[in-house]
Parts: C-alpha cells; sequence; structure tokens
C-alpha cells in the first residue's frame, strides 16, 4: 500500500494483456497501432484482450489505485518481496517480466513522442499534456525492467533488489548491492540516534556549568552587599584603604548644605559610629567619566558617573558609603569626599550631589568648571555609616541640608529592595527652594506606603509652603515618628544640628548607641569628651640612648619615656616621647598634643586619612605597643577597638608608641 502511493503517476501509463503477462512468461506483447491524423486517440496503444492497465511496478491497473485494493494480480516488485533467493524459476520469472517491460516502455516512449509532436504541432496543451505522462510512463517501465535485469545479473535477491526499487523511487538514497538495514550499533540504536544524544548531552552538561557559574557570580555579589548577621563573630580587619580612597561617609555624594569644603570635612560625632556592614572589600583607585549634570535647587548640582570603558561601576558600596575626589585646582593637590547618593542597587552609575560653596575649592571646581564627558580621579569606597535593612526592623532617617545625600542613598536602597519595615525620612532646610529630591521624595512616598517623609523650613516666606516652619524640634520628632524611643535613629548635617536633634533624641528616650550620626563641616561647639587611653602590654623597660629623628632603628625602650630626640614641629610642644612606624622601619618624635597621623607626615610616612576628625574611619593603623588616648573613636567598631586599632587622626600619648604604619 505504502508503495504503490509513493508511485501513482505510473498507474495508468500503458495497458497490459489482461494484467496476466508478468506471470506467463513467453507471451508477446500487444502490437501499437500507428498514430493516425485524427488526433490523439489514434496514438493511444491499443489495450489487449484483458483491457487492464499496466503501471511501472509491473501489475495490471484497475482502473486506479482504489480499483486494486478489491483483488486481481500482485504488482511486479511487490511480488518480488515473496522471493528471498533468486532461485531459477525466479530468474525466469524476472527476465520474461523485465524484457515485457522494456518492450513496452519503448512502445510507449515512441508513441508518446509522436503524440507530443502532433500537440505541438496543433498547439492543442491536452494533447502535450497526454504525450507528456505517455512518455514518463514509457520510461518508469524501461527504468524498472532494465534495472530487474541488472540486478539478477549481480545475482542479487528478488527482495533485496526490490527495495532498493523501492527506496529509490521514494528518494531515498541507496547504493545499489547495499545492505537496507541501517548499522546497527551499541543497546540496538543507531550510531545516528547514539551521537545525537552524546551531543544534547554534552549540550546539556555545558549550560549547567554555564548556569552555575552565573549562580556562583550573583551569590558573590549578595554576599558583598549584605551584612552580617547580627551577633556574628568579627571577621579579620580589613585591609586599610589605599591612600587615594577615603571619601567621607554620609557626604552622599553631596557637600551638605552648610559645609565649607576644607581639610577638616566633618565634625565628630556624638554617638559612636558602629560600621553596620563594611566592605571587605579593597578600596578601588580610577577615574569616572561625567555622564550627566543635574541642577537640584540654584546652588546644588547631581552629578552622574559612568565607568569610561563602559559596563557597570568597577566597585560595589554600601548605601551611606562615600567616594574621595583629587583635583589639582590652581597648582595645589585637592582631595575632598562626597557620600553616593544613588542606590547600590544601581549598578550601571554612581551619583554625587554637592553644594557649591564659595570657600569651598573642590565644590566650586565641579560647579564651575566640570562639564559632561570629562574624567574625575576617585577612589574608594569608604565609610561606616551604613544601612542595608538587616540592622534594625526600623529605621529613622534625619537630615539637615546636604545631609539629605546618605539619607537619600538608604531610602533608594532600601525601596528597591522592597524593604518591608517602616523607613521615617525627617528634613530641614533653610527654604523651600532649597528642598533637595523634593520631587523624588514626593513620587517615591506615594509608591511606597512605608516611606513616611516630613519636612520643615527655616524660612517659608513667600513660598507656597504649608508644612512645618522652624528648627527640627523634639516636636516635630515626636510628630513624624510614633514609638521613636524603640527605633534605631541615623543622623546626618551640621554639627550644631546634629548635637540639638540628639539632645533632643536622648529626651525622647532614644538609647544613645541607637543613634548614628555623620557629621560635616569644621568642628563648632564643645569639644568632645576624651576618651579613655586604650593601653597596650609595654615592653620591658630598658633604657637606650635618644635617636635622631631621622633614623631607621627602632628604639629599643618601648616602655619608658626616651629625652627628646629632636624639636617638635612648630606649635607643639617639645617631644617626649617617640613612636615607631614598624612597617616603614622609621621613628618620629612625638610630643603630648601631637596624634600619631601628624608625627608620620612630619617623617614621610604615609597613612591614609580623610575626615582628620575620627568619623571616617580611613587612617585607622594597628597599636603593636604603648598607650594612646582618643578624642573621637567614631570611625572605629567595638572589635576594632578589641584587636587594637586605632585612629591616627585621633591617637595621642605621651609615651613610646609601636605602630604598624
Amino acid at each position: 500500500m505504502v508503495f504503490g502511493l509513493a508511485l501513482p503517476s505510473a498507474a495508468t501509463a500503458q495497458t497490459e494483456s489482461g494484467g496476466h503477462l508478468g506471470h506467463h512468461p513467453g507471451q508477446p506483447a500487444p502490437a501499437m497501432e500507428a498514430p493516425g491524423p485524427a488526433g490523439p486517440a489514434a496514438v493511444a496503444p491499443r489495450p489487449p484482450a484483458g483491457g487492464a492497465v499496466p503501471n511501472a511496478q509491473g501489475g495490471a491497473g484497475c482502473g486506479g489505485m482504489m480499483g486494486c485494493m478489491g483483488g486481481g494480480p500482485r504488482p511486479f516488485y511487490a511480488t518480488l518481496l515473496d522471493m528471498p533467493a533468486l532461485t531459477p524459476k525466479a530468474r525466469q520469472f524476472i527476465e520474461t517480466e523485465a524484457e515485457w517491460r522494456i518492450g513496452w516502455g519503448s512502445q510507449a516512449i515512441t508513441a508518446g513522442q509522436t503524440r507530443l509532436q502532433h500537440g505541438l504541432g496543433s498547439n492543442d496543451p491536452a494533447t502535450v499534456l497526454r504525450a507528456t505522462v505517455e512518455i514518463r510512463d514509457g520510461l518508469l517501465l524501461l527504468e524498472s525492467g532494465t534495472a530487474a535485469l541488472r540486478a539478477i545479473e549481480a545475482g542479487t535477491p528478488p527482495r533485496q533488489f526490490a527495495l532498493t526499487w523501492f527506496k529509490d523511487q521514494l528518494g531515498v538514497a541507496a547504493t545499489e548491492g547495499a545492505p537496507i538495514a541501517a548499522e546497527g550499533g551499541p543497546w540496538g540504536l543507531s550510531w545516528y540516534h547514539l551521537t545525537t544524544m552524546l551531543f544534547l548531552a554534552v549540550f546539556l552538561a555545558g549550560a549547567l556549568i554555564i548556569q552555575y557559574a552565573r549562580m556562583r557570580r550573583i551569590g558573590g555579589l549578595v554576599k558583598r552587599l549584605t551584612p552580617a548577621a547580627p551577633g556574628a563573630a568579627p571577621s579579620p580587619a580589613p585591609p586599610a584603604p589605599s591612600p587615594a580612597a577615603a571619601p567621607k561617609t554620609g557626604t552622599s555624594a553631596t557637600v551638605s548644605a552648610l559645609t565649607v569644603d576644607s581639610p577638616a570635612v566633618g565634625a565628630p560625632a556624638s554617638g559612636t559610629q558602629k560600621p553596620v556592614a563594611p566592605s571587605t572589600k579593597r578600596s578601588w583607585s580610577g577615574a569616572l567619566r561625567v555622564a550627566a549634570i543635574f541642577q537640584e535647587t540654584p546652588d546644588v548640582k547631581t552629578f552622574r558617573l559612568v565607568d569610561p570603558e563602559g559596563g557597570g561601576i568597577p566597585f560595589t558600596f554600601l548605601p551611606g558609603q562615600f567616594l574621595t575626589f583629587s583635583a589639582e585646582i590652581d597648582g595645589k593637590p585637592v582631595r575632598r569626599s562626597y557620600t553616593i547618593a544613588s542606590s547600590p542597587a544601581q549598578r550601571e552609575y554612581i551619583e554625587i550631589t554637592v553644594k557649591r560653596e564659595e570657600q569651598g575649592a573642590e565644590s566650586r571646581y565641579l560647579h564651575d568648571q566640570v562639564m559632561v564627558g570629562d574624567p574625575l580621579p576617585v577612589s574608594g569606597p569608604s565609610g561606616v555609616f551604613t544601612f542595608m535593612g538587616t540592622e534594625a526592623a526600623s529605621i529613622v532617617l534625619i537630615g539637615g541640608g546636604v545631609g539629605i545625600t546618605p539619607m537619600m542613598c538608604v531610602i533608594r536602597y532600601l525601596t528597591d529592595r522592597a524593604f518591608a519595615g517602616d523607613i521615617f525620612f525627617l528634613y530641614g532646610a533653610r527654604s523651600p527652594e532649597d528642598f533637595i529630591f523634593r520631587e523624588e521624595l514626593v513620587y517615591l512616598q506615594k509608591r511606597h506606603r512605608n516611606l513616611h517623609v516630613a519636612a520643615t523650613m527655616m524660612h517659608a516666606e513667600g513660598a507656597a509652603w504649608t508644612g512645618a516652619v522652624g528648627l527640627i524640634s523634639k516636636e516635630f520628632i515626636a510628630q513624624a515618628v510614633p514609638d521613636i524611643a524603640r527605633r534605631r535613629v541615623h543622623v546626618c548635617g551640621p554639627p550644631q544640628m546634629m548635637e540639638a536633634v540628639k539632645a533632643e533624641l536622648l529626651e525622647l528616650g532614644v538609647a544613645r548607641d541607637k543613634i548614628k550620626t555623620e557629621a560635616f563641616g569644621p568642628a563648632q561647639g564643645a569639644a568632645p569628651v576624651p576618651q579613655p587611653p586604650l593601653a597596650l602590654p609595654r615592653a620591658p623597660a630598658v633604657e637606650a640612648p635618644a635617636k635622631p629623628p631621622s633614623t631607621n632603628v627602632a628604639p629599643a625602650a618601648l616602655g619608658a619615656v626616651a629625652p627628646p630626640a629632636a624639636e617638635a614641629p612648630a606649635g607643639l610642644p617639645a617631644a617626649t616621647a617617640q613612636v615607631e612606624f614598624s612597617s616603614s622601619g622609621k621613628t618620629a618624635p612625638l610630643a603630648p598634643d601631637q596624634t600619631v597621623l601628624e608625627a608620620a607626615e612630619a617623617i614621610g610616612v604615609t597613612i591614609d586619612f580623610s575626615c582628620r576628625v575620627g568619623t571616617c574611619g580611613t587612617c585607622v593603623v594597628p597599636l603593636k605597643a604603648g598607650t594612646v588616648t582618643m578624642e573621637v573613636e567614631d570611625g572605629l567598631s567595638p572589635e576594632d577597638k578589641a584587636r587594637g586599632i586605632i585612629l591616627a587622626c585621633q591617637a595621642k600619648s605621651v609615651g613610646d608608641l609601636v605602630v604598624e604604619a
């Protein structure tokens, strides 16, 4: 049935003597009538006595394919399927049938050619079509007969060359005489199937390996951005940032509203600033390109920075950390720190928001000279004024002026990550015109029901302001934040504002250790209360001659008071002690009112720093021997203190010290 369907074109090509010549060898084929002038009917072959129509397979047609379904002799090649061996009887049968097919096919071709010429001459398409069919069927008969004779000459079993013939007619390539069945492989499968399965297995394994590598990279990034769980064992102290990387934590890439760009950016914070999740990655240094500049208020601009080579920002940071920017202004090197204001979840760019200060060299440079496309030397990130969302169930952020920038970084990050806790943001500005990020805060508050924003202006005359007017007072805080006493609070702004807000928070019952601060501008008001001295075991007292300040030999008496080796810098009392920098192999005189950082700078020992007021944590160094006092320790965590880490910009001593620097 299948093979018959594959060869329907030959079903009515010619007639055969009663459809039985294939099974009765020796009968002559009927003669063809010569074509006459009457037309196409005259050139048709005369049907034999039985009137059956032969097909290319050698059987009698029955008026079409369906007519043969009811019975009758089987087609020639179908009959060969029942002949597994080439016996003498089978050979005689095949030779007779093949000769008949060759003769009948030749006659059909000749008659078809005559009909074709007649049709072409009379421009009769129907006759041309009939002639084409006649010629094609004659060719099929001729080919089938010739193939049968070649097969028996080669001694091919009838069944095999019949299958080969059918495959050829179906368009399946097969070499004559070749085995029909495909060579089998293991487990009864062909080599084609086995090869395909192996390729798919290798492809799947490669895809799994790529996915595994991607998940490891994602896991590493999440681990760097996620703070350690509360109560977890302290990790080893991160390496001190490089000299170029120590921006001030909390500037949010912005110079706060009352900030002055001076070397001492920041004031002592009133509370101990414990790092929530300090980055363990080494500080990055390089250049970022200015991609866009946005005018936020008349004197505040936001600078969007991208990687000059394309791709994402080449470092990770925590919400609240800062960068340090370097520039040469009027022939003098200037370094200033600005907090990153954009969210750490945004990896394509970072933003800093800077207020132009008349006395600020760096801020005036950024506002007046920097343009889109300019590169800016940057190092960082640094800072411990951070909040990731895991340190407390809710957060209260209080900012003043450009102290809004670290707060915006935290707000953007928490809303990006769908933080479930309440976010309270209290903000104070000079006037509605100076309200930075006002439109964005309105938008975020509408989208995030857990974000609550309250703002107060110092002056609102002539402005369409319906909110609170005045300072951030105790009443303003209590009204804006329910149950303030049980919440964690971050405060950032001018020093006087922060001191006042911290006192108000303490009056409202907020625990001192829940208040985290970040200062902007030079210290003002009362000096911070000195902290108890940090002491390490002193080496046995051994008297030794005094060493000049330039010597590279460490003093032998670390526990004894050495005589002054050289005069102290101008304005400082005479040195009564020495500080040995073990990594550099240098020793310097140390006056009672002189810091370790100042002593290091006097002899060319490099200790990285940024704020110089004890809040950023950039100038941390290990104390190996001796005792120091520090007025401000906000840049140190309890774990740092337990390991003997000190702030070089704050550490002072009347005795000899050994510092790793």
